[in-house]
């Protein structure tokens, strides 16, 4: 009888004791299931944050991309403009209706692209001269704002008026327009460029915008000067009363925002500028919907990945508690725990790139004993030329800045599947390509060397003023390829003479030549 109290009380006692590992395996599971929803949803918000930061900067970019252009077009349509008003100061109006004047107008006119006239009008508008190869009779402008401004207003800055249509051509033109005063000062006249419009939407169709995406040159009081896409009758259109105009662009001169269009009602990240000289305004217009397309798509790839983990996940963590009941273990929970970490260190921090052990296990198996290479063999080494300088010259976070710059150079080369990029070790880096000889290898190595040279990136401390790399490759034939350390030897040997050879070139190891 004793012994089966004492029985009971230890059985007892040993549910007493699982209870609290039941109940810790339960909580487990359902942690486990909220950090991974929540590090999802974080990862995601990042990303979508990511995205639109890449948006907002290339919108600002074109901004400032448009702006320099509209500012160098209106500098250069003004120019002449300038040159003929200090003339007629000079020689007096009567010089206006010259022949040589004439022929001056039209070699001008021809030599500016973006100009579609001149013209010299007297101070009752009627024409003096132009560039075009004949003059209407009894032509009159004195009815066109721009005449109208300069008569009324004694200044001598260059004014810039509506878009308007041309009545000698029907194009569309953008007036820039200077005034002339005879010897007292009085008003004598106005001399006139007109820029095409179409030369605006020629340089518009220059971008890669998207579907929905608009590229604007606006008066400085929002009236519409150009715009891609065109819309039916909008230009003159003023957009002053959207966000853009009324709350961003009377705050700051220069900048980013994300608004709903007040014409199409798309909302969109602007990059805006006003310009400097002129009393105009751009605007590079993304659709936030076409931005944040890919994004969506995969966040609705890792949604749905997600909910199938976590049931997974609930499913294993009731088998789990069923398991603990009946005194198994977790071991090959931590086997698959330890399996994902191990992937974690296979991939370089900083740059996203193969590191330096999983480039080594990648090599192992190509080189594994008694299995024969079965195709050909080629590596690349890279190394930026005085990176010493330049962490000395612009710091730490500039130099991680630099090899992450260099990593995407070298990522956008690579097509093929099997091919692996590796960070080496410091500014060093690789590329392993299987089925690849030496002379792909060498093209690969050069495209790599001068995409690094387009990017431009500054550099006080190389000859070059920009970064530059050298490139070292090694290319061997099937069955031929020696062990895996004289495989890398070769390469390294042939970027150090690279180096030996001047930097910011490729090398290859050759049988011939003493090895070069």
């Amino acid at each position: 009888m004793r012994q089966e109290e004492g029985s009971d009380f230890g059985a007892r006692h040993r549910r007493l004791k699982r209870m609290p590992v039941l109940w810790l395996a339960g909580l487990f599971t359902v942690l486990v299931c909220i950090s991974i929803t929540s590090i999802t949803v974080w990862q995601l918000r990042q990303g979508r944050a990511h995205e639109l930061e890449i948006a907002n900067t290339n919108a600002a970019n074109l901004a400032r991309s448009m702006a320099q252009q509209a500012d160098d077009a209106f500098d250069q349509a003004d120019i002449p403009v300038v040159g003929i008003v200090e003339r007629l100061s000079y020689d007096g109006f009567g010089a206006a209706t010259s022949s040589r004047m004439h022929d001056y107008l039209r070699a001008t006119a021809a030599s500016v692209e973006q100009i579609q006239g001149l013209f010299i009008y007297d101070k009752n508008g009627n024409w003096a001269a132009t560039s075009l190869s004949h003059m209407p009779a009894n032509a009159n402008n004195a009815d066109r704002e721009y005449f109208k401004f300069h008569q009324a207003i004694d200044s001598n800055l260059t004014h810039i008026g509506e878009a308007i249509r041309s009545r000698t051509t029907g194009d569309w033109i953008i007036p820039v327009s200077r005034r002339v005063n005879d010897s007292t000062g009085q008003f004598a006249g106005v001399v006139l460029a007109t820029i095409e419009l179409g030369y605006f939407e020629r340089f518009f169709d220059r971008f890669d915008i998207g579907q929905h995406g608009v590229l604007t040159l606006a008066m400085a009081d929002g009236k519409v000067l150009a715009r891609r896409p065109d819309l039916q009758n909008l230009r003159g259109v003023s957009i002053g009363d959207g966000e853009l105009f009324r709350k961003y662009l009377k705050e700051h001169y220069e900048g980013t925002a994300t608004v709903e269009s007040m014409l199409d009602h798309e909302v969109r990240i602007y990059g805006y500028k006003r310009l400097d000289r002129y009393p105009l305004v751009v605007l590079a217009g993304l659709s936030e919907k076409e931005v944040l397309d890919e994004w969506r798509q995969y966040a609705w790839r890792s949604l749905a990945i997600i909910v199938c983990v976590v049931v997974a996940n609930l499913l294993f963590g009731v088998l789990l508690f069923q398991q603990i009941r009946f005194g198994l273990n977790a071991e090959s929970q931590l086997r698959i725990a330890s399996h994902s970490l191990e992937k974690l260190a296979l991939q370089d921090s900083l740059t996203g790139l193969a590191n330096r052990r999983h480039f080594q296990e990648i090599l192992g198996l190509e080189f594994a004993k008694g299995q024969p290479n079965l195709h050909p063999l080629s590596l690349i080494m890279i190394d930026i030329d005085f990176f010493k300088s330049y962490n000395d010259n612009y710091g730490h976070v500039a130099g991680d800045k630099c090899i992450v710059a260099v990593a995407e150079c070298i990522r956008s080369n690579l097509n093929r599947t099997g091919d692996l990029a590796v960070r080496y070790g410091g500014e060093e880096m690789a590329v392993f390509l299987p089925y690849s000889d030496l002379q792909g290898a060498f093209a690969l190595a050069e495209k790599i060397r001068q995409s690094v040279l387009a990017r431009a990136l500054e550099h006080h401390g190389n000859p070059l003023g920009i970064v530059s790399i050298s490139l070292g490759v090694y290319g061997c034939l099937s069955q031929e390829c020696p062990s895996m350390e004289v495989f890398v030897e070769r390469a390294d040997a042939a970027l150090y003479m690279a180096k030996h050879q001047g930097r910011n070139r490729t090398v290859a190891w050759l049988e011939a030549s003493d090895g070069y």
